[in-house]
């Protein structure tokens, strides 16, 4: 059963992947929203939804190393893991107006997980506090959500189409993701592994997988502002919503273990903004980059157990 929940959690992710985005561009210039402000919130927000369910399920069942490794380990593995997949396919421009805000939240958020992770617990009060900054955050995103008349020309879905397709890319790449999540999960714990690793890695990678799947596919359809939309998006989202609504449910506990782990999460967010305003774009050089630091990063973790 868990290998059949695997396997179908795959295919879901990988058709889910290309309606969601499609659906996603084509609704965005109808409305007049700009594709990376669909990118960072509906997008964004969207492919996060398993990393929420799968948080507040560990938490709530007693298990916070797997909440805040899940959280952790998918803001590691959007970017080295992603991000460098998608930068392998087609290099991903970062030309835009608001990526100076964007890196501004992304960053900000990265530390401020690691001031409350430092504190050995992230309370109910800091709960309220992220999900104000993330309400804050969509605030300020939708203010700037103007188009420009020409990208509104290029030829997208009718808008029930478009809708139609976002849609049923939502739920599939969610309903994937929760599917490859229990599968891969059950098999990993009849071999014993811990409770953090899984968090850091089977569950983290499996959450993150809608955010491979819409990402590659944007990159592929030449949409790098989607494409980038979706991973900044989802480490604020990670952060400020999901981390934020289950401290809110209930306090989380900081497993000192992940301290490291948490260490490189801030590592990997500096590597990427620094890079975006250092070149204007993640190459396919830099793609590779990702790839062997992820690598590396998945090598010592296996060492820790």
């Amino acid at each position: 059963m868990n290998l059949i929940l695997v396997a179908f959690g795959l295919v879901a992710l990988l058709a889910g992947g290309d309606l969601l985005v499609r659906g996603a561009v084509g609704v965005a210039r109808r409305f007049g929203v700009s594709p990376l402000v669909i990118g960072l919130t509906l997008v964004g927000f969207g492919t996060s939804a398993p990393e929420l369910v799968t948080s507040l399920s560990a938490a709530l069942a007693g298990a916070p190393a797997i909440a805040l490794g899940n959280v952790v380990g998918s803001n590691i593995a959007n970017i080295l893991l992603i991000l460098g997949v998608a930068a392998l396919i087609r290099p991903v421009a970062a030309q835009m107006a608001g990526l100076p805000r964007e890196a501004a939240w992304v960053g900000g958020s990265a530390l401020a997980l690691a001031a409350l992770a430092v504190s050995g617990q992230i309370p109910t009060w800091s709960g309220v506090c992220l999900i104000g900054f993330l309400g804050f955050y969509l605030w300020g995103a939708f203010r700037s959500s103007s188009v420009p008349s020409d990208d509104l020309s290029i030829p997208t879905d009718p808008l029930p189409k478009a809708a139609t397709l976002l849609v049923i890319g939502l739920a599939l790449t969610i309903g994937g993701a929760i599917a490859l999540v229990d599968g891969a999960t059950g098999i990993a714990r009849a071999y014993g592994v811990p409770e953090a690793v899984i968090g850091l890695t089977l569950v983290a990678v499996g959450t993150s997988l809608p955010e491979l799947a819409t990402t590659v596919m944007a990159a592929r359809r030449g949409q790098s502002d989607v494409a980038l939309g979706n991973i900044l998006g989802s480490g604020i989202f990670n952060i400020l919503g999901i981390l934020g609504t289950t401290a809110l449910v209930v306090p989380l506990p900081v497993d000192a273990s992940l301290l490291p782990d948490i260490g490189v999460m801030l590592a990997s967010t500096a590597l990427l903004i620094g890079l975006l305003f250092w070149k204007k774009c993640i190459g396919r050089k830099s793609g590779g980059m990702f790839l062997l630091l992820y690598a590396g990063y998945m090598a010592w973790l296996s060492q820790t157990f």
